[in-house]
Order: C-alpha cells, then sequence, then structure tokens
C-alpha cells in the first residue's frame, strides 16, 4: 500500500473516532478547546464539530472520484479548529493529557502536521489514474 493511502486512511480513522469521541465519551473534554469568543454554547460546538469530523473522516475513507476535494475541506476544518487549540493553550484548560503549558504548546505544531498529510495523502490520484488509463498497462 502506498504511504499516502497509509496517511490517509490512518488520518480518516482518526478523525472519525475522535468524531465519534465528540459525540459519546469525550464530550466534556472537547469542550476545554472551544474559545469564550464562540457564539454557540460549547455543548452544540462540540457536537457540530464531531459531526464534521465523522463526516470527514468516513469521506477519506471511502472518496475515489473528489479525494482532492475532500483533502482541502479536511485541511481547512484543521485550520478552522485551530484557534481552538490556541484558546486552550491560551487559557490553561486541561483536557486529554494537556495538563501543562508546555504540553498545550507543544500540541499546536502537530496543526500543521495534520493540515498538510489531509492535502498531501489525497492528492494526484486522479491525475495517476488518468495517466495509468493513457498508458495502458505496463509490460
Amino acid at each position: 500500500m502506498a504511504a499516502r493511502s497509509i496517511v490517509r486512511i490512518t488520518l480518516g480513522s482518526f478523525l472519525t473516532f475522535a468524531g465519534i469521541a465528540h459525540l459519546t465519551i469525550a464530550r466534556e473534554e472537547f469542550q476545554a478547546q472551544v474559545p469564550d469568543w464562540v457564539p454557540l454554547d460549547p455543548d452544540t460546538t462540540v457536537v457540530a464539530s464531531g459531526v464534521a469530523e465523522v463526516g470527514l473522516g468516513a469521506a477519506l475513507l471511502v472518496a475515489r472520484k473528489h479525494r482532492g476535494l475532500v483533502g482541502i475541506i479536511a485541511a481547512l476544518f484543521f485550520v478552522a479548529v485551530f484557534p481552538g487549540n490556541l484558546s486552550q493553550w491560551a487559557n490553561g484548560r486541561d483536557g486529554f493529557g494537556l495538563d501543562t503549558d508546555t504540553k498545550r504548546f507543544v500540541r499546536l505544531f502537530f496543526q500543521p502536521v495534520l493540515i498538510w498529510a489531509a492535502i498531501w495523502s489525497t492528492r494526484g490520484g486522479a491525475r495517476r489514474r488518468a495517466r495509468a488509463t493513457q498508458d495502458g498497462p505496463a509490460e
């Protein structure tokens, strides 16, 4: 299996699991990441985010024709939730074992990795398939 597929499947699985956790077992902990300036109730925000994550995760796992678009949307989602990570760090809110300012700060550097993974793991599939169709079977 190609590296891009492994990263995409891992990311899709992670997002699906995290989304389900938003809706069930970790709902309260995710509320620690909701910035005070978000106009919605923190629980509503967590539920909406969870639904989005389940949808994006599933799309990363099954989308073929529009895989590149799904990757871009997932990357934009990671950009959109980054203020929550900043808020958790800036306000010193504990959650998911992030119980020190250092741990919360280090976590901020993982968001660009998720953005990169979403884009990198979903790009080029259509071009490769089109090229394979044009070139015909390998001899």
